[in-house]
């Protein structure tokens, strides 16, 4: 029902349960969480990408199999599918082949970037199961968008399509069905290009700046530069700056 593999630095997820349009039971959500786990303990993987196999990203909980007596489509520690909640460190890129919904579309608003096919959509279709957005949608939704467009999706419960998502800054690119992969490699390799500890910091900081004043937000980020110049990769993208060459990046 899940499937990996490496890429060079990149993790690659797959949802690959056509048959119930990727829907996520038990199951998947502790292969996913399993995946997470390998790739948060891996110093070689710098960065994660989640698609879906055939034609849907996600069409968020197997409700069928819970219906059945099965437990709930959650870890403890990364609620919905292993990821809605989950505290990472490294970047997690959405590639979108298909509609994304209820817990697919909340899988979506917890990762970093979202690369869309024109054949995405995007929606939180839980009040048309007379159930509620639980997985972080509810939280993330309105912080991504403007409150009305939030309240919308919510109360219709109708999806939006990819071109209205990347206008509402939901998504970063939007390409044809077989640009998908290629455009989604393509941005994972320019954020695996970079140093991987500063990547993982500046992702950090951008996040908890959210909630931070703006004094508080410089001293963490002061703090932080002065742990990356203790390492090994700030010396090396000094060098590799006056050398006129590519960095070799060492994550130490």
């Amino acid at each position: 029902m899940v499937r990996f593999h490496r890429r060079d630095q990149l993790a690659v997820i797959t949802l690959d349960n056509p048959e119930v349009r990727n829907a996520i039971d038990n199951d998947a959500a502790l292969a996913i969480e399993g995946y997470l786990d390998e790739i948060e303990q891996d110093e070689s993987i710098w960065a994660a990408l989640i698609t879906g196999a055939g034609t849907v990203f996600c069409a968020g909980a197997n409700i069928k199999a819970m219906a059945d007596g099965g437990r709930p489509a959650r870890t403890q520690r990364g609620g919905f599918a292993g990821v809605a909640d989950r505290e990472r460190l490294k970047p997690l890129i959405a590639a979108v082949n298909g509609p994304a919904l209820a817990g697919g579309f909340e899988i979506v608003l917890a990762c970093d970037l979202v690369v869309a096919s024109t054949s995405a959509s995007f929606g939180l279709s839980e009040v048309k199961r007379s159930m509620v957005a639980a997985a972080g949608g509810l939280f993330h939704l309105p912080r991504a968008v403007p409150k009305n467009v939030a309240m919308q999706i919510a109360l219709t419960g109708d999806p939006i399509d990819a071109d209205r998502a990347y206008g509402l800054g939901l998504v970063n690119e939007v390409v044809a069905p077989d640009d998908l992969m290629p455009t989604a490699f393509d941005v994972a390799d320019r954020v695996c290009a970079n140093a991987p500890l500063a990547v993982r910091e500046t992702r950090r900081l951008l996040l908890e700046g959210l909630d931070l004043d703006e004094e508080e937000a410089k001293a963490s980020a002061e703090a932080s530069m002065a742990r990356i110049r203790e390492t090994d990769d700030y010396k090396e993208g000094s060098r590799a700056f006056l050398e006129k060459r590519r960095p070799r990046w060492g994550a130490s």
